[in-house]
């Protein structure tokens, strides 16, 4: 999917002299190519100019200085997957390159991050060149000698882009990435939410935010003008969204708007959006602070009058009954004398800080902890084997919960990948799958080379949203086998557990002990007695097949493995049939 890639020499002769021409052997690909690979944006399919943030209607909708601003791009990125030891960004902008307070990096720079295959994020530094066209050159080498990387490459902040292409050796493989088909964060703000003033895009805050939660965040923020203006809150209230933010009183300061404005403005957009949105949690942010406020007195009562007005907003609507309004407040952002430029535009420290302050506040919204130990924080994996493309997989089992209903949920690892069923798979035990399983009209979320903290990752990234299953089966675990201690597995199981519980809480849960396997078995018998017990505290069925798959001796039975490790036919035949007793015995 993804690969629209066309010669260089294609376009050649479209673009200015210094543009092109200066790689040979390269190919290049636009992400606006197709509607459906650039993210950060809400309205793809309705856009005037490729890059833009509103629709097209919006131009007649809003102020043209709001107009003007949602031309920026500000927050969208550009997802694929190489395996590239080159990666060229050419394109052009609009506006002037840089702002006096803000750097051409941050104002018109792109910005290249990468993903290994255990989901550690990782910066790529670009050699770039600033002219009519802008080039920025990525010379990649993995310390750890993965061959395929995934990229996600953050556009400007504060420029509007006329064209922009990636470029690659042609030897290379290039697939662009679908925009995530996870509901995104909308975030609507001022100029520091804009981006105002990184020194380069992935510095914003909003896009550190997006790397912190690893989800999509949508940037409707406009400088100077986020002023929780009715036209834009409607526009915004037509699209789902996992959160909403608010954080505009930074431009709402002006005694133009007295308490009663500032007050019917927040009052107003919380009951637009839960109009339209009524279970989906709305974020208020207070203003962050002017951080020379010790020194000057006028400047620190214009921030805490607005802050004070937002604080009656929140507890009005909490007496009245309005349910999901929660508040990020000025001491939780936390911002220093030497967080901003300015005293009121954040330097990438400050950056940070508003990023930890939001994942933090966020993290408590959605019951989603950040764990101290490996097993306990929710981080994707990604393998170079076809088999194991785990975001492809993810997207399809996204797409397909959308129609598809299943009784039984099974979550594993690539022994329940390997299965059979939906999503099709490398289906190995398919007959046993047909004659024990499909009754049931299962779902298959087993996902090859997955541990307990993947799992995690996906139950919280909507794998069982949307579904009301009746049975979900967990077989997890021998992954972190040698990488973890029992204990900080038995930690991490009991983490994902509760994450399953409270998103399907109707559900029978059943925890099937690890299968044994060669060389292993004594150490899967003893972490299965920790399982066990831990199902008994959490008060769900626990059930161990791995007596069927051993001899007299506690060894495995060969005859039942491909490898020692995944079962053959004939194994998950057994397996099968062990399962669909179990769910038997299980009252719904």
């Amino acid at each position: 999917m993804g690969k629209l890639l066309f010669p260089v020499l294609a376009w050649c002769f479209l673009l200015p002299l210094d543009a092109v021409c200066q790689e040979t052997g390269m190919r290049e690909f636009s992400p606006v190519s197709e509607p459906i690979y650039l993210e950060g944006q809400l309205w793809p399919e309705e856009v005037k100019s490729p890059y833009d943030r509103f629709p097209a209607r919006a131009e007649t909708l809003v102020r043209k200085p709001v107009w003007d601003l949602s031309t920026q791009s500000a927050g969208q990125q550009f997802r694929f997957r190489t395996d590239a030891r080159r990666i060229v960004v050419q394109y052009q902008v609009k506006l002037g390159l840089q702002k006096p307070h803000m750097p051409a990096t941050g104002v018109s720079g792109i910005d290249l991050y990468a993903k290994d295959r255990d989901g550690n994020w990782l910066w790529c530094r670009g050699n770039y060149s600033f002219g009519d066209t802008i080039r920025y050159v990525f010379d990649i080498d993995p310390a750890n000698g993965q061959q395929v990387l995934e990229y996600t490459l953050y556009l400007p902040l504060y420029n509007s882009v006329r064209w922009l292409h990636v470029l690659t050796p042609d030897s290379s493989s290039f697939t662009a990435l679908p925009r995530r088909l996870e509901k995104p964060i909308i975030v609507y703000g001022t100029s520091i939410a804009q981006g105002a003033c990184a020194s380069r895009p992935g510095m914003a805050w909003t896009n550190i935010l997006s790397r912190k939660l690893d989800l999509p965040v949508v940037n409707l923020a406009f400088s100077g003008n986020g002023r929780l203006e009715p036209e834009v809150i409607s526009l915004i209230a037509e699209k789902p969204s996992r959160l909403f933010i608010l954080d505009c009183l930074p431009n709402l300061i002006s005694p133009t708007y007295t308490d009663a404005i500032l007050q019917d403005r927040i009052a107003n957009a919380v009951a637009e959006l839960k109009k339209a949105h009524a279970h989906t949690p709305i974020l208020l942010t207070d203003h962050a602070g002017y951080t020379d406020g010790a020194v000057n007195v006028y400047r620190k009562q214009l921030y805490e009058r607005t802050n004070t007005v937002q604080h009656r907003v929140v507890d009005s609507l909490r007496r009245v009954g309005v349910a999901g309004v929660f508040h990020l407040e000025h001491r939780e952002i936390g911002q220093g004398m030497d967080h901003t430029v300015d005293g009121t535009h954040p330097n990438d420290l400050g950056m940070m800080q508003l990023a930890d302050a939001y994942a933090k506040r966020i993290r408590e919204i959605f019951n989603e902890p950040e764990g101290s130990i490996p097993t306990t924080r929710a981080s994707s994996q990604y393998r170079d084997a076809p088999l194991y493309f785990g975001t492809d997989r993810h997207q399809a089992i996204l797409k397909l919960n959308q129609d598809y209903q299943p009784d039984l949920v099974l979550i594993g690892n690539s022994i329940t990948h390997f299965w059979g069923g939906q999503p099709e798979g490398p289906a190995r035990g398919q007959d046993s799958w047909d004659r024990y399983l499909s009754k049931y009209r299962p779902l298959n979320l087993g996902f090859g080379w997955d541990r307990i903290e993947n799992t995690l990752w996906r139950v919280r990234h909507d794998e069982l949203a949307g579904i009301s299953p009746r049975y979900i089966v967990v077989m997890l675990g021998v992954n972190n086998l040698g990488l973890h201690t029992d204990e900080d597995i038995i930690r991490g199981m009991d983490t994902l557990l509760q994450s399953i519980q409270s998103r399907q809480p109707q559900a029978q849960l059943l925890l099937l002990g690890i299968l044994p396997y060669r060389n292993r078995e004594d150490q899967v018998a003893l972490l299965n007695k920790s399982y066990r017990e831990l199902a008994r505290r959490l008060g769900i069925t626990y059930a161990d097949a791995g007596h069927l798959f051993l001899n007299e001796i506690g060894s495995i039975k060969e005859s039942l493995f491909s490898d020692g490790l995944h079962p053959n036919a004939e194994g998950y035949a057994l397996l099968g049939k062990f399962l669909n007793d179990q769910l038997r015995q299980i009252k719904p």
